[in-house]
């Protein structure tokens, strides 16, 4: 039997891993990280299922340590206290992945089985105590919330592509937050202690966004008096964010190109060229892939950017996170005003999560500093908050014409190659398509379907989906 180290302060939780796993995997305990880093030398262990939050040593400070001493052993955090800092942190330490307390009994076997396997045919290199690692990254202040799969699925992809020094490109409607994650990408990466610098290719002009960018020598154009350096200079050693980069004009993407490719620019009116470290991140708001069809954006400079593509949810897809979000947001704008409201009513939370967010976390926090303005008394009612009515709730909206034609035409296509077998068909679908957006989680998935849980494993044996 494999041997599997489970380290946590808490007893029960040894208790309801041996009931859980005991028949498959040997067990061992470890209460405290000292106790887990004494363990770890034996040559059988194949893998660490360890807590966060732990007296005297914490996890995150064990599994470096860990790293540091068996590079290839791999090791599964897990916490009841998610934050954007675990989730980054645990990923960025080479942990293998991450769980949340509670976590569903198949997800985690299917997690231990998959890790596992990969790291069978893995050949561990030697154990080099005196190995120098990389110093701890400093966590600095991620201002990100959000508990839900979708923002859990983000901070994994973030933690493990901060430290490598790549080209990003971050996708997601508008105010979603993309330059939170680029600015979550440059603290948690080996350029944190040089610039961030960040730049809008569609809020400057096409005559501008060159100088902006590449710089300009003196001369170069009218009112050029005297030479300056451009985005890329100044961010030498760090990070440039390039923000709505399908909005870019083709003559600069053919020059972002070959700063891509050859790392060097020349400034407006240059012939000198000047050698480059910059890491770039680039984010849009609008789907590449179109741009590409229509000519718009150039194929080279998308696959350039495409190394590592980061999707953020939108906030209506982000369920409990809005009430998170908005929670902070008013600690915020009251902070200042101890008379002002400090909470929202059931009825004000139930509001906030029907509403279908087209602005996202930006719109967000605009209701929340004006709720927060007007609103009279501690807690924040229904009546308080005014959102828009042209967008109708996201709980009670019915679906546009488009999307009614298009499941009508799925239906007639269901009827015509399942005659007889159409309603336990279109129910496997349902069933399936609702695990594969809540990533299997069972909870979420039965919630999206509202079943209870039990029918939902009901429906998952009948349909070989377990």
């Amino acid at each position: 039997m494999e041997k599997i180290l489970i380290v946590d302060d808490e007893r029960n939780v040894h208790y309801s891993f041996r009931r859980v796993l005991g028949r498959d995997y040997e067990l061992l305990s470890a209460f405290s990280g000292n106790e887990a880093l004494e363990k770890i030398d034996d040559p059988a262990l194949r893998l660490i299922l360890m807590d966060v939050r732990m007296p005297n040593r914490d996890g995150l400070s064990t599994l470096e340590e860990i790293k540091r001493r068996r590079p290839s052993l791999p090791v599964i955090m897990m916490t009841a206290f998610v934050s954007a800092e675990t989730a980054i942190r645990s990923t960025t330490l080479d942990a293998d992945d991450y769980l949340v307390k509670p976590f569903d009994i198949e997800i985690l076997k299917r997690l231990i089985g998959r890790t596992l396997a990969k790291h069978t045919s893995a050949q561990e290199p030697a154990s080099s105590p005196d190995k120098a690692r990389p110093e701890p990254l400093s966590p600095g202040a991620v201002p990100m919330l959000g508990n839900s799969q979708a923002m859990q699925e983000v901070y994994k992809i973030i933690g493990k592509s901060a430290a490598r020094d790549i080209t990003i490109l971050i996708t997601g409607e508008s105010g979603t937050g993309k330059e939170l994650v680029a600015h979550a990408l440059h603290t948690y990466s080996q350029r944190s202690n040089g610039p961030f610098l960040a730049i809008n290719c569609a809020a400057i002009p096409d005559s501008l966004l060159e100088s902006e960018l590449f710089g300009h020598e003196r001369g170069a154009f009218s009112g050029a008096v005297e030479s300056r350096p451009g985005k890329f200079e100044l961010a030498h050693g760090g990070t440039l964010f390039l923000d709505e980069i399908g909005d870019m004009p083709p003559l600069l993407q053919a020059k972002l190109l070959r700063v891509l490719q050859e790392r060097e620019i020349y400034r407006l009116g240059g012939r000198r060229s000047r050698q480059i470290n910059v890491r770039i991140i680039a984010a849009t708001n609008q789907a590449l892939e179109t741009l590409l069809q229509d000519g718009r954006f150039r194929e080279d400079l998308y696959y350039r950017l495409n190394v590592v593509r980061i999707n953020i949810p939108p906030l209506r897809e982000r369920g409990e996170d809005i009430l998170l979000i908005a929670k902070h947001l008013l600690q915020l704008h009251t902070q200042d005003n101890k008379n002002g409201p400090q909470e929202f009513s059931p009825a004000a939370g139930k509001k906030l999560l029907a509403y279908a967010w087209p602005g996202n976390v930006r719109e967000l926090e605009n209701v929340i500093a004006q709720t927060a303005l007007y609103s009279r008394g501690p807690v924040i009612t229904e009546e308080d908050l005014t959102l828009p009515a042209s967008s109708a709730p996201a709980a009670s909206a019915s679906p546009p014409p488009n999307v009614e034609a298009a499941l009508n035409t799925t239906l007639e296509e269901l009827f015509a190659q399942h005659a007889g077998n159409v309603l336990a068909r279109s129910e496997q679908l349902v069933v399936g398509k609702a695990l594969a957006l809540s990533r299997y989680n069972q909870v979420q998935a039965a919630r999206l379907l509202g079943v209870s849980r039990n029918v939902l494993r009901e429906r998952m044996k009948r349909y070989d989906l377990l």
